[in-house]
C-alpha cells in the first residue's frame, strides 16, 4: 500500500463533544465536532447526559465528516478511537460505534490514548504550523489534566511532571464558579483578564517540590478572597471582575512557566509544545511565544481548533500507528483512567 492512499476516520467521545475526522496521511480533511449545551444550567458536565448525547450525535457528526472529506467509507483503511482517559459512559459510545464499524467495514481498529493525541496533534500537516523535533517538552493543561512529559518519539513519552490534586483547567473553571461566571468559565477568565490589571491582587504560589504542580491550595485561596471582599463590599465582584481575573490567570501563569523553566533547566531541552483545551487560553499563548525571545525557546501553539477535544488529533495519533502497524482487536476495552 502507498503512503499517499491512506484514509483514517477518527471518533472522540472522551468527555461532552461528540467529535469525527477524516485524514489523508497526515492532513485533516474535515474535523466536526458536536458541542453538548445542556450541561451549562448544572454548572459542569454530567456524565449520563453526556453519553445519552453522544447516542444521539455520532451517527450525524461521522456522517457529515465523511461527506465534508468526500471521502467514501470504502475509501477508509483504518478506524481509530479514543480507548482513554475519560468518562466511561461517553468512551463507551465511540467506542462501540469504532468496533462495529471496523467490523462492517473490514478495516484496522486503533486505540488512542487521549493525551497523547494532545500532544502529537502538533504533527497535523497545516500550513503555517511547524512540527516539533524529538526530544521536545509538552506542557499538556486540560480540565482533568497538567502535565509536563518529556517526548522521545512517537510513542516514546515520558511524564516528568504533574499535578498532585487538581488540573489547572478546574482551577480555572472553580474560579469561574466562585465568581458566578457561566459554565464553561475558562474561556470567560480569559476574556475578561484581557481588560484588567493583572497586578492589582496578589496571590501566592504553592510550593510544590520538582515539576509537579498543585492548584487546590490556589483555588481554596481565591474562594477566602472573595468571600472576604465581598463581605466587606457586596459589589465587589462587580466592581473589580476584571481585575480579579487578570490577577488570576496571571499567578497561574507564572505557576506554569516557572516548572517549565525548571524542566528546561533540567533536562536541556528548549522545545516546547503545548497542547490540551486551556492551551487555547489566549494568555498562556502570549506568554509562551514571547519566551522564544527571552528565554531562547523554540515554541510549538496548535492550530486553535487542534486545543480542545476534537478527532482530528485522535485521527494523527491514527496515522502513525497504521504506519507501525499498532492495531487492535475487538476486545479493546475503554478506560476511564489509562496508563499513560
Amino acid at each position: 500500500m502507498s503512503k499517499s492512499d491512506v484514509y483514517i476516520l477518527a471518533i472522540e467521545s472522551s468527555c461532552d463533544d461528540t467529535a469525527a475526522a477524516v485524514l489523508n496521511n497526515d492532513k485533516v480533511l474535515s474535523n466536526v465536532v458536536a458541542r453538548q449545551s445542556i450541561h451549562e444550567e448544572y454548572g459542569g458536565v454530567v456524565p449520563e447526559l453526556a453519553s445519552r448525547a453522544h447516542q444521539q450525535n455520532i451517527v450525524p457528526v461521522i456522517d457529515v465528516a465523511l461527506k465534508k472529506a468526500n471521502v467514501d467509507r470504502s475509501q477508509l483503511k483504518a478506524i481509530a478511537f479514543t480507548q482513554g482517559p475519560g468518562l466511561m459512559g461517553s468512551l463507551l459510545v465511540g467506542t462501540s460505534f469504532a468496533k462495529s464499524l471496523s467490523m462492517a467495514l473490514h478495516v484496522p481498529l486503533i486505540a488512542v490514548n487521549h493525551m497523547h493525541a494532545h500532544i502529537l496533534a502538533h504533527f497535523i500537516d497545516e500550513e503555517g504550523f511547524d512540527k516539533p523535533k524529538f526530544p521536545f517538552l509538552a506542557l499538556t493543561i486540560s480540565g482533568g489534566h497538567t502535565q509536563i512529559v518529556k517526548v522521545n518519539s512517537f510513542f516514546d513519552m515520558e511524564i516528568i511532571g504533574e499535578t498532585t490534586d487538581d488540573a489547572v483547567g478546574e482551577a480555572f473553571d472553580k474560579t469561574a464558579k466562585i465568581l458566578g461566571l457561566p459554565y464553561p468559565g475558562g474561556p470567560l477568565i480569559d476574556q475578561l483578564a484581557k481588560e484588567g490589571n493583572p497586578k492589582r491582587f496578589a496571590f501566592t504560589k504553592p510550593k510544590v517540590e520538582g515539576l509537579n504542580f498543585s492548584f487546590s491550595g490556589l483555588k481554596t485561596q481565591i474562594l477566602y478572597f472573595v468571600q472576604k471582599n465581598v463581605k466587606e463590599n457586596p459589589n465587589f465582584i462587580e466592581e473589580n471582575k476584571a481585575d480579579v481575573c487578570a490577577s488570576i490567570q496571571n499567578i497561574i501563569i507564572e505557576i506554569l512557566m516557572d516548572k517549565l523553566k525548571l524542566a528546561v533547566a533540567e533536562t536541556g531541552i528548549n522545545q516546547i509544545a503545548i497542547g490540551g483545551g486551556v492551551s487555547a487560553n489566549s494568555g498562556i499563548r502570549t506568554t509562551l511565544k514571547n519566551a522564544e525571545s527571552k528565554y531562547g525557546w523554540k515554541t510549538f501553539i496548535p492550530k486553535f481548533e487542534y486545543t480542545t477535544d476534537n478527532a482530528a488529533m485522535i485521527g494523527i495519533v491514527g496515522y502513525y500507528k497504521f504506519l507501525e502497524n499498532k492495531f487492535n482487536d475487538a476486545s479493546i476495552v475503554s478506560k476511564a483512567r489509562i496508563e499513560f
